[in-house]
């Protein structure tokens, strides 16, 4: 297949030989498992369990909140313990709603799970995307976005191709590269499952050159489906952003503020191709990850499937502890992960990595002044100019940075990688885009409340309106009556 060139972009210090030799290891069930009702993006999911109830493993304890949501589920047999605020994996370190289970240490699966497809192909792709949302999968590769929803974008575009995203492009993490070698067939029978639902012909897969194993397992697995092709794409960050990867793989660059759909591409991560063939095929929901636990400050480490619920701390434990104080935990790559607050939070859905840096590699320096020498343009693979950008949102003007493109950045990080004098770009474009959307939901939120004003104006409006008619309307009738002349029975009866 030809690849096409995408702008831009850097070539960092990968270090995945850490964990790449390594076969997926399972985590034993920890002691407590602390289950948040918001693990991806939309909506928190409605706590169904109460303190005290037994659940069974795939038991819904939390079904979803809205059309953007995601049910979860008892990643293993237990007692529910608590219904309460826990620290979340954010870098804010707030806490939110968790639901918190206590194994029995059976791991038994609930009786009242839904059966299994036998031919996923002959069922209605509906069918496929309810079950899907039942299972309660998002987006593995750390964007968390509800994966159902997605499935649905076949009902509303004309797809030509379900692109499954195996390029996993941020340094140290291995849990998608071991995952389509240890599982290359469940992948791709979970990918043509999705394509199904999608009415999208044909799947390619994606994984970047430098995972050989990887790309002759899924070469291996999909060789009895001709509408399934996997291509190596070129080692180059951010080449797993799904942007990048359609333009790699079709030549097609996604306009600004539109969805890879309006191309006929979806993307899909890999972890969630395994996931949806779980669910499809066997009627089990999504319960646990791959974790790739790395860093240079781990003492051993590893890809870790842990139940969903696990601290971090638990994996830390089991991948022998930290060799070395970390000077940051970051959740998810080095590039587009956050810190964490504490390793006491819980694995969560789109968690794909726990990475405890050391000093030398978080390379931290004291920003100098800009030298104007425009490194950050040259690499920006998006195409934008982030020392202009970065120069508005210094002075607070976020209206001149939302017209330089600030929302069509990806955040990916190139720009402050390259940066010779260490400014964090990213975080100022990070900050401006918060802002605008809290700008842009405000002035929602107004415009629905003048909306509801009017509509309520109108409605008592009416309403006076439709009094005065009847009052007039009564006052006619007893002056109509008043002058009608008096019948027969009238003077009897005065």
């Amino acid at each position: 297949m030809r690849l096409f060139p995408v702008r831009g972009g850097i070539h960092p210090d990968y270090r995945k030989e850490r964990t790449s030799e390594s076969a997926i290891v399972a985590l034993p069930l920890p002691a407590a498992l602390y289950i948040p009702l918001q693990q991806h993006i939309g909506a928190a999911s409605e706590a169904v369990v109460a303190v005290g109830d037994v659940v069974k493993k795939g038991q819904i304890v939390a079904r979803s909140g809205g059309v953007v949501s995601a049910a979860s589920h008892a990643p293993t047999s237990g007692r529910v313990a608590a219904v309460t605020d826990f620290t979340a994996p954010h870098p804010s370190g707030l806490p939110q709603p968790t639901i918190v289970i206590e194994p029995d240490g059976r791991d038994e699966w609930a009786a009242d799970l839904p059966p299994g497809i036998d031919d996923p192909f002959a069922a209605d792709p509906k069918a496929i995307r309810d079950r899907v949302a039942a299972s309660g999968i998002v987006g593995m590769g750390g964007a968390a976005f509800p994966s159902a929803v997605k499935l649905n974008l076949g009902t509303q575009h004309k797809l030509e191709t379900l692109l499954i995203n195996g390029a996993e492009c941020e340094p140290y993490l291995t849990c998608d590269d071991r995952l389509m070698r240890e599982f290359a067939a469940e992948v791709v029978d979970g990918a043509r499952v999705m394509a199904h639902a999608l009415g999208a012909p044909r799947v390619v897969v994606g994984i970047e050159t430098n995972k050989p194993q990887a790309i002759e397992a899924m070469t291996r697995a999909a060789a009895a489906f001709p509408d399934v092709t996997v291509v190596g794409v070129p080692v180059q960050y951010p080449m797993g952003s799904e942007r990048h990867l359609t333009q790699a793989i079709t030549g097609r660059e996604t306009p600004a503020r539109k969805l890879t759909a309006d191309l006929g591409v979806v993307v899909h991560n890999v972890a969630t191709a395994r996931a949806v063939h779980h669910a499809v095929r066997f009627g089990r929901p999504l319960v646990r990850r791959v974790v790739t636990v790395s860093g240079g400050a781990i003492a051993r480490p590893a890809n870790v499937e842990a139940p969903l619920g696990t601290l971090v701390s638990e994996l830390v434990a089991f991948c022998g502890g930290f060799s070395q104080p970390p000077r940051r935990v970051v959740n998810g790559g080095p590039m587009m992960g956050q810190p964490l607050p504490s390793l006491e939070v819980p694995v969560v859905k789109g968690m794909s990595g726990i990475l405890a840096l050391t000093l030398d590699e978080t390379d931290e320096k004291p920003s100098q002044p800009c030298i104007r020498c425009g490194s950050c343009v040259t690499i920006c693979p998006c195409g934008l100019v982030p020392v202009e950008m970065a120069a508005f949102i210094r002075h607070d003007n976020l209206d001149g940075a939302a017209k330089s493109g600030v929302m069509d950045c990806v955040s990916c990080g190139s720009c402050s990688y390259i940066c010779p004098s260490h400014i964090p770009l990213v975080h100022f474009f990070n900050y401006a885009k918060g802002a605008l959307n809290a700008k842009d939901r405000e002035r929602r939120h107004l415009d629905q409340i003048k909306a509801l004003a009017e509509s309520h104006a109108l409605r008592v409006e009416k309403q006076a309106a439709a009094k005065k008619a009847a009052a007039a309307a009564a006052a006619a009738a007893r002056a109509q009556a008043a002058a009608a002349p008096l019948t027969d029975d009238d003077k009897a009866n005065a």
